[in-house]
């Protein structure tokens, strides 16, 4: 599935689609859908919403929030480094071992 680039919202938008979403008795998939916007988009408009009884309307995140963002992204990059690492370690020593128990070792 292809990802779509990032879409803005105007704060107004934002705010009919949250009210549409808990006023009227249709789910909250089918008013996503007939807004055309993503039910996880409309979800969490609907949880900030909830979380502080107003709408913000702030998508973007604070910089505080991105350096989190940023320091998480170069940590799960590093990790999966160090697991690779850990793998190709992990074949080698079996492999090496398997040899010397062989005594065929060159």
């Amino acid at each position: 599935m292809e990802r779509l680039p990032n879409q803005q919202y105007t704060k107004e938008f934002k705010e009919e689609a949250v009210r549409m979403a808990l006023s009227e008795d249709i789910p909250h998939v089918e008013a996503a859908r007939r807004l055309g916007i993503p039910k996880e988009t409309l979800y969490g408009w609907i949880k900030k919403y909830n979380a502080t009884g107003t709408f913000t309307g702030n998508s973007k995140p604070s910089n505080k929030s991105g350096d989190l963002e940023t320091e998480n992204t170069r940590l799960r990059r590093e990790l999966a480094e160090a697991k690779m690492e850990r793998d190709i370690l992990k074949k080698a020593t079996a492999y090496f071992a398997k040899e010397s128990q062989r005594g065929t070792r060159s």
